[in-house]
């Protein structure tokens, strides 16, 4: 969560706010502190049911204003308003049952990430697997926590997710303040290649009203996805064909591609010199990211001759406020290096690098105006937010493959590109729609009231 918040707000923007970031943690980290510790026996002070009626109802009005998004941002809305409502029912429901089923269902998430993460540390070896090795750990302790009843037979679940989810808030709000403050350029963007981050554009990107706005200017990262491009018919397995790769009859692996186009002709596409071996005993050998898996590598000069040689992208997700200086410094360096590492540096890991150094800073310059409380309440209450933090998590530990970088993409343009939602801009929408419509009535109205006062001069003469 850290390197992305630190992303999308800038360190300019948050350099001017370390003291209150700080003074944030320090609240949250005490705060869930004594929530969590209340929890650990039967005098529960925690105000559970006012706590349940809360989440009923943001549950509700985000499942009615859910309609208003577009595709991708309406299914995150009803996700959510649908899991508010269903843990407040249980939350309400009372007594063992509710509790019981709620423990079971946050043990079971904690348990499946821990293990998907130490399996896919295990598998890869990135430079710091170890590290995530023990974070995988930390989330099958916790799992094994909330699937056992000690101390209170399930009647503290809700304060300990509440008292752990304020307690790491908070942490993660130290590391940003602490980062934000020592910091002269982004670590978001560290990786193979980072050139020094200018200034903020003096560009006042804005709000968009829909999803059809003019995307002439837009970044567009594009997706080959597996099962888009394999040769012959797939096997289907939908979550591996969808974010790993898809295996044809034959036994042949497509993993698919990723390439990022700008306005001006800047086209990111990163493939191997030679082809690579993609029988299943080859395929797992090159899975790891060590040094002896790298290989030369070649840049394509643009989506055109790509397109024509191969095929068009699946899939098209434009972002638009984006800094083209951050961009094209970033590239700049980055293309010096054309090694290819089929899980370290691949087609989309570089999109992903790229994409990122372009838009450092975007919601800073977006919504800075609002101050630093608004802002990150605008941040942390948004759906795609959490997704995106996931979906980095995962790559980060696993690998970048079209189909993360494809969700990843979509995550980040509602965010940079943020639609109207909510309640007020709800409202606003159907009385500009209301005063629309009633404008259209009284113009058609005084043509017809013209009209019939003064009708056609071929409809005067007699027949």
């Amino acid at each position: 969560m850290v390197r992305l918040v630190i992303l999308l707000l800038g360190v300019d923007y948050l350099r001017s706010y370390w003291r209150t970031l700080t003074a944030i943690g320090v609240v949250g980290i005490l705060a869930g502190s004594i929530v969590f510790i209340d929890a650990l026996d039967d005098a529960l002070y925690f105000p559970i049911n006012p706590f349940a009626w809360l989440l009923l109802l943001e549950g509700s009005a985000t499942l009615i204003v859910a309609h208003s998004g577009i595709v991708g941002q309406r299914k995150l809305r009803y996700l959510k308003g649908f899991s508010f409502v269903l843990a407040a029912s249980l939350i309400l429901a009372g007594h063992h049952h509710g509790n019981f089923i709620l423990s079971m269902i946050f043990g079971t998430l904690f348990l499946a990430d821990g293990l998907l993460q130490i399996v896919s540390a295990y598998v890869v070896r990135y430079r710091t697997w170890r590290i995530a090795m023990f974070g995988g750990g930390v989330e099958i302790a916790l799992a094994i926590f909330f699937f056992q009843p000690y101390p209170t037979d399930y009647i503290g679940t809700v304060p300990y997710c509440l008292g752990l989810g304020l307690f790491f808030a908070g942490w993660n709000m130290l590391l940003v303040a602490g980062r934000a403050r020592r910091m002269v350029s982004n670590p978001a963007l560290e990786g193979d290649a980072q050139s020094p981050i200018p200034g903020p554009s003096h560009k006042k990107p804005t709000e968009r009203d829909s999803a059809t706005d003019d995307n002439a200017q837009a970044l567009i990262v594009h997706i080959w996805t597996p099962l888009g491009v394999a040769n012959a018919e797939v096997v289907r397995r939908p979550l591996i064909e969808r974010y790993i790769a898809a295996v044809d009859k034959n036994g042949v692996i497509s993993t698919g591609h990723a390439a990022l186009e700008a306005p001006d002709g800047l086209y990111v596409s990163l493939y191997p010199a030679e082809d690579i071996d993609h029988s299943p005993d080859q395929f797992m050998r090159l899975l790891r990211a060590t040094d002896d898996n790298n290989m030369p590598g070649e840049f394509q000069s643009d989506y055109l001759t790509e397109s024509q040689a191969w095929c068009p992208s699946t899939v098209q997700v434009h972002l638009r406020n984006y800094d083209p200086q951050h961009l094209h410094d970033f590239w700049e360096t980055y293309r010096k290096d054309t090694t290819y590492n089929l899980t370290h540096r691949n087609c989309s890991s570089s999109v992903i690098q790229v994409l990122e150094a372009a838009l450092e800073g975007s919601l800073g310059r977006i919504w800075g105006h609002y101050g630093l409380y608004r802002i990150l309440g605008k941040i942390f209450t948004t759906p795609e937010l959490w997704v995106a933090i996931q979906i980095r998590k995962r790559a980060q530990t696993m690998a970048w493959t079209p189909g993360l970088a494809l969700d990843y993409a979509r995550a980040l343009s509602m965010l940079v590109d943020p639609r109207p939602t909510g309640w007020i801009n709800t409202s606003q929408r159907a009385f500009q729609k209301i005063r629309s419509l009633r404008r259209q009535w009284q113009k058609e109205k005084a043509l017809a009231e013209s009209s019939r006062k003064n009708p056609p001069d071929d409809l005067k003469k007699p027949m």
